[in-house]
């Protein structure tokens, strides 16, 4: 099966440092992946340049079969490629229902939305389902998101990227924040956005959920991918012996 988001030999240098040294990756359609690694193996330079936000220094990526080459996230996002970040990505002065449609605001019908004028109540509706899906809890649609706790930051940058990905969901540190309610409503949430056929990627620190909700795991270290595991069929251990390179990334090849 061609895979739907495809990383061949990506390397990309910060200076001296190099992030990402021919690092593969690859997602297929409806199906969670973790990626794991430990402080400074390149899992977020790599889903930085899968969407748009980095360029390459060499390597190639490809979509749908096709091979892409991203100018910018705006870029990824019409593909429907959608990223939370460990930082959110939040405008904080605006409210959570200005926030999920952040460049993507639904005009009015009419002569009204020719002149500007934006359909609040139909976005104030919309961005409440997502937010009720998820089960992230919002102090209130009309404050500023600067004004909220972490978690509750944490849950609008979720149900923002979920009401929006069609094709491509990638999640860095998406349960850092939350409480335990909470990481249980996006580790369901993320079960239900695989099971509509859209690719999900999971970048987490907390070895339990990714062996609970991903399909495949898949390590990088010192920038590069050492091992595929199966998600059903390895060990926290397995994954940590890949991760410090004590395993062998031969007996971790899926």
């Amino acid at each position: 099966m061609t895979a739907l988001l495809e990383a061949r030999g990506l390397s990309r240098s910060f200076g001296h440092v190099r992030a990402l040294d021919g690092a593969d990756f690859d997602v297929e359609s409806g199906e969670v992946v973790g990626l794991i690694g430990d402080n400074g193996a390149g899992k977020s330079t790599l889903i930085k340049v899968l969407s748009g936000n980095l360029d390459l220094d060499d390597g190639e990526i490809f979509f749908e079969g096709k091979r892409l080459e991203l100018s910018g996230p705006r870029q990824a996002e019409e593909f429907g490629i959608e990223v939370v970040y460990q930082d959110l990505a939040l405008a904080p002065h605006l409210n959570p229902v200005q926030n999920v449609f952040l460049g993507r605001e639904i005009p009015r019908k009419g002569i009204l939305g020719h002149l500007g004028f934006m359909d609040e109540k139909a976005m104030r509706r919309s961005a409440a389902a997502s937010f009720a899906e998820l089960g992230a809890t919002v102090k209130s649609l009309s404050s500023a998101v600067g004004s909220m706790s972490g978690g509750q930051r944490q849950g609008i940058a979720i149900a923002r990227a979920m009401a929006w990905a069609n094709k491509v969901l990638i999640l860095d540190e998406p349960t850092a924040a939350l409480g335990v309610v909470q990481t249980k409503n996006v580790l369901e949430s993320i079960k239900r956005v695989r099971d509509k056929g859209i690719a999900v990627v999971l970048i987490s620190h907390s070895m339990p959920h990714v062996l609970e909700v991903c399909d495949r795991i898949q390590v990088l270290r010192l920038g590069r991918r050492v091992a595929t595991f199966p998600g059903r069929e390895t060990t926290v251990e397995e994954l940590v012996g890949a991760m410090t390179g004590a395993l062998d990334s031969r007996e971790g090849a899926a």
